[in-house]
């Protein structure tokens, strides 16, 4: 073992026995330090996986949505448009899409009802989703009703119960067959909701999403980048939502750390001034004193996380779930898969390590450049 080792091990240790000798200090900071990691871990852990998983789940989705504006609003496509589309080169496949909303009085919440390209329900039967299932006490076998665009009564059979897996995105999910669909919003044959298109050449969908905009002028080619975009501003702008929440919390940890890390005890003044005058250089002081904050603050960093990751993943982010989430009324159940971002660990390593660390040196250094005999008077 090198002298640089062992000398390092010495000023650890000393560094530990000080702070035993006074826990009342020491323990109270770890608190308050952990409580703000555990905070901003729990809030950059669960927007991350909801990113991702929002990212798995759209890995499979169409390649490009052509949707009708009229007026800038969306509006349903002819079935001729698909033709039209169906023809420009580098489109493999063309297939037009029927799914809408719904606002229910009786639970005061939107369900969407989508056909399913594939494996549709039969007539007068639906698959639900596993929260709206949840919320109007349906299992398998009983009726769903609701009331059509022209007033009339609809009823259907529960045939199915929509995997939990994909919970996040089927939470309020109606399917159904394409001919229960057109009866219930009074939509004639020949109209579709959207266009959805494969192209090819992955990297030529923007060329492709040009040649439509040029081919239907009242289109609006949607492209799947374009979502994940628009999904990551979403989950960054609720994320900086819950920040701005705990600017109180994290300015009056600022506030407290500053000084308990600045403000010297008379006797931690004394007892630099009587290790200076047994022999102690001003670097030693300065290490030892910096290895008290570094062993302080990564404790306090190691068990906010640690508590982070089992509030996220395995309590599904209790306190921040409404506000990172957004569903008014109904909640899917949404277990995150366990995901560590190695740039997301270092970032929040680097804005809650490195300041305290920082904040202990120039009030040791001060002191430590004191004559010994001043100090300890």
């Amino acid at each position: 073992m090198t002298a640089f080792v062992r000398r390092q091990r010495y000023l650890l240790e000393y560094s530990l026995s000080a702070m035993a000798r006074r826990p009342g200090k020491h323990l109270a900071l770890l608190l308050v330090y952990t409580l703000i990691v555990f905070l901003l871990a729990s809030v950059m852990l669960f927007t991350h996986s909801l990113q991702r998983e929002t990212r798995l789940v759209l890995a499979g989705s169409p390649e490009l949505i052509v949707q009708r504006l009229v007026a800038g609003r969306h509006e349903l496509i002819p079935a001729g448009h698909l033709e039209r589309i169906a023809g420009i080169r580098g489109v493999r496949a063309a297939k037009g899409r029927l799914w809408g909303y719904f606002y229910d009085p009786a639970v005061r919440a939107n369900y969407t009802l989508l056909v399913p390209p594939d494996d549709a329900p039969a007539a007068g039967e639906i698959q639900i989703g596993a929260a709206l299932a949840r919320i109007r006490g349906l299992a398998l076998g009983d009726y769903l009703s609701l009331r059509g665009a022209s007033g009339e009564p609809f009823a259907w059979r529960v045939a199915g119960l929509i995997e939990s897996d994909s919970e996040l995105v089927s939470a309020d999910l109606v399917l159904m067959g394409e001919a229960d669909f057109r009866r219930f919003f009074a939509i004639a044959p020949g109209l579709y909701t959207d266009l959805v298109l494969s192209v090819r050449n992955p990297r030529e969908v923007l060329t492709v999403a040009e040649k439509v905009s040029l081919a239907l002028p009242d289109s609006r080619p949607i492209l799947r980048e374009e979502i994940l975009r628009t999904y990551d501003a979403v989950f960054g702008w609720r994320q900086g939502v819950v920040f701005v929440l705990l600017v109180g919390a994290i300015l009056a940890f600022a506030i407290f750390a500053w000084d308990r890390a600045s403000g010297l005890s008379g006797e931690e003044r004394r007892e630099i001034g009587i290790l200076k005058a047994i022999g102690w250089e001003t670097a030693d002081v300065l290490r030892m004193k910096l290895w008290e904050g570094a062993v302080l603050s990564l404790t306090a960093f190691l068990l906010g996380y640690l508590l982070a990751y089992l509030h996220v993943f395995y309590a599904s982010a209790a306190l921040f779930e409404p506000v990172l989430k957004g569903w008014a009324v109904l909640y899917p159940a949404f277990n995150p898969v366990p995901f560590v971002d190695g740039l997301q660990v270092a970032t929040l390593f680097f804005f809650t390590v490195f300041p305290y660390t920082a904040a202990t040196l120039v009030p040791i250094w001060s002191a430590a450049i004191t004559d010994p005999d001043s100090v300890m008077r």
